[in-house]
């Protein structure tokens, strides 16, 4: 990544719901240099997955300029869905092996708008398994999660 002019962006993101579905919560730290910026929020009735996709969506939107991102999840729904998954789902008008409409629709459309601008590596972190980073935003997004709670 480094001979590319664009500024480096590392990105850790997190999501969940408890339960599945239910409450949720999703979250995003972005660094930049010495810069850091936390970026959590919630829905009262959502799932895993959106959660997941929301905090990268929300991460992306949130540059302001094209960039170059490293971008950690622990969702291999994320990672595969847009580095894999996705160039057949747009090929088959939006329609997964099975032929089924792709679910969450709306997020990988968003997505695939959000990362377009950035030249973005998507990074699988295991959740959970002491990545510090990870653990922030799991904590960030749980927060989140709660406060959607109620």
């Amino acid at each position: 990544m480094s001979a590319d002019p664009r500024p480096l962006v590392e990105i850790w993101t997190d999501g969940g719901c408890k339960p599945n579905p239910g409450p949720g919560g999703w979250a995003a730290i972005l660094r930049f240099g010495e810069h850091e910026r936390e970026l959590s929020g919630g829905e009262p009735e959502t799932t895993n997955n959106r959660m997941e996709l929301t905090a990268a969506i929300m991460a992306l939107e949130t540059l302001k300029k094209p960039c170059q991102v490293a971008l950690h999840t622990d969702s291999e729904y994320v990672k595969n869905g847009i580095s894999r998954w996705i160039h057949g789902w747009v090929r088959a008008n939006w329609r997964n092996s099975a032929k089924e409409p792709v679910k969450n629709l709306d997020l990988w459309q968003r997505l695939l708008a959000a990362a377009k601008p950035h030249q973005v590596e998507w990074r699988w972190v295991r959740g959970h398994a002491g990545d510090p980073m990870n653990e922030r935003a799991d904590r960030l997004a749980t927060a989140a999660r709660d406060a959607a709670a109620g």
